[in-house]
């Protein structure tokens, strides 16, 4: 709207509102929304701290939030609510699309709010306790299997972990660094990679439909094993001694957790050992992985503890696994059920076998995550309650591999639910990131190959049983 002022016989049309500025409108939704990411040492291209950082990027902005590109949220607004959501308001998009559109003005720097005091070294969450991984040369190509490393854990007693963080050293070349806590077992070798040799065919695609299982605990496969800081790689037949398991990750768009929004916490028993699974992917150059993980620790017990449950679970060393990757875990992976996917060429929008279980305790729901490939579609958790009453816990349309979130919610769920999930993928020429459309595609490790892994989060009282959470609920799509 404008107004006209008479002055002097002069008639001057006056804007009855400000154009916005950088100080004053853009920066607090920065702050809030982008600059976690958009940060030197995290994965954002560019910085958005300052006004002299921002300035040049005023017309990509605008077109990324139009479009909600940025930031990266995934998840349906229809379905669920999220404590995490990032996604900006319509008000927060006219702001900066205004900014943009009027000249990307810096405004008064006194009106700006004091910078934010983001940790130190690239961390997200500042850390009590850090562990620095052993450097890891990966070369220009070739495959590279997940490989397993044990460490000892950093903790001398039963300690209760508040958060947890993955900070990659190459972002460009980790696939995955994951975790999961194990009390020490008299077999474990510790600083000593072990992996499995997968038979590939030109392509690099698996030729062994049993390794389509992230377990790989046949009798009859060969493990290879590497002393860190050694280029001798020694054989034998067997099976791993080490899990594959995870119940902390470092993925694109998942790099920490942080328990304390629900007062709650992991126990890591004393004695116990990190178990990471490790994925690196060529570039094209070689380079030098030094990875980190950072904890945060409780000063006093908390009231709920944390407990994830997740595909992946290796049936053979699932139950001396501590810190959410238990033995409810396996309810979510089914040899011949879960572990079937054949993804026909151009199939758009081919639906893997759905992942089904039922509670069997009361329990908070408080984290969902999905991973796939880079084929992947859609996934959605549904929740089916006792009296059949139906509920989308997470529906997310359009999977982004290079963002894959976690969403952290609450919802009450009583013993007797079933939760129901779903995969899609789309293996055809629309998918962009489609290696090649013409192939058959099954379940396997490397990116050019197909996951199904969903995870869920819930709160259990601090003493309760991790046992018998969950049971298969055995379901097929033939």
């Amino acid at each position: 709207m404008t107004t006209i002022r008479i002055s002097l016989g002069f008639v001057v049309l006056c804007a009855s509102t400000q154009a916005a500025t950088f100080s004053k409108d853009v920066l607090p939704i920065l702050q809030k929304n982008c600059q976690s990411c958009h940060r030197p040492g995290q994965v954002a291209p560019m910085s958005l701290l300052t006004y002299s950082d921002t300035r040049p990027w005023a017309k990509a902005i605008k077109e990324y939030v139009s479009l909600r590109k940025m930031p990266p949220w995934s998840a349906n607004p229809q379905y669920g609510h999220f404590i995490n959501d990032r996604s900006l308001k319509q008000t927060e998009i006219d702001t900066l699309v205004a900014w943009a559109n009027s000249g990307a003005i810096e405004g008064d720097p006194k009106d700006a709010l004091p910078p934010v005091q983001w940790p130190s070294e690239g961390w997200l969450i500042q850390p009590d306790v850090t562990v620095d991984l052993p450097p890891h040369d990966v070369p220009a190509k070739g495959v590279i299997e997940w490989e397993r490393l044990a460490i000892p854990a950093p903790f001398k007693e039963d300690t209760w972990i508040t958060s947890i963080e993955v900070l990659p050293g190459e972002r460009s070349v980790v696939h995955h660094l994951c975790g999961v806590f194990q009390k020490h077992q008299p077999t474990t070798v510790y600083n000593q990679y072990e992996w499995m040799i997968v038979p590939r065919d030109e392509d690099g695609v698996s030729t062994d439909r049993r390794f389509g299982a992230t377990g790989h605990s046949f009798e009859d496969g060969t493990i290879a094993t590497r002393e860190v800081g050694s280029t001798e790689v020694k054989f034998h037949k067997g099976r791993p001694s080490l899990p594959a398991t995870a119940s902390f990750c470092y993925v694109p768009g998942w790099e920490s957790e942080d328990f304390r929004v629900w007062n709650a916490a992991r126990m890591v028993p004393a004695g116990s050992d990190i178990v990471l699974n490790i994925h690196y992917n060529p570039i094209g150059k070689a380079t030098v992985d030094r990875s980190k993980l950072g904890f945060t620790i409780a000063k006093a017990p908390p009231a709920k503890k944390f407990v994830q449950l997740g595909a992946g679970a290796d049936p053979t060393t699932r139950a001396s696994t501590t810190g959410g990757a238990s033995a409810a875990s396996a309810a979510l992976r089914q040899p011949g059920s879960v572990d079937r996917i054949a993804i026909p060429p151009y199939e758009g929008n081919y639906l893997a076998t759905p992942v089904d279980f039922i509670f069997q305790k009361d329990a908070e729901l408080v984290w969902l995550w999905a991973h796939m490939h880079v084929r992947g579609k859609s996934a959605q958790f549904k929740l089916i309650y006792p009296d059949g009453h139906e509920e989308i816990a997470l529906d997310i349309p359009r999977y982004d591999f290079n963002w894959q979130l976690a969403y952290r919610t609450s919802v009450q769920i009583p013993k007797g639910t079933r939760m129901h999930i779903e995969f899609r993928y789309d293996n055809s020429v629309n998918n962009k990131f489609n290696p090649d459309p013409s192939k058959w595609v099954y379940e396997g490790d490397q990116t050019w190959e197909e996951m199904i892994g969903p995870g869920i989060g819930i709160l259990l009282d601090r003493d309760a049983d991790e046992k018998g959470i969950t049971t298969p609920f055995r379901v097929s799509n033939e």
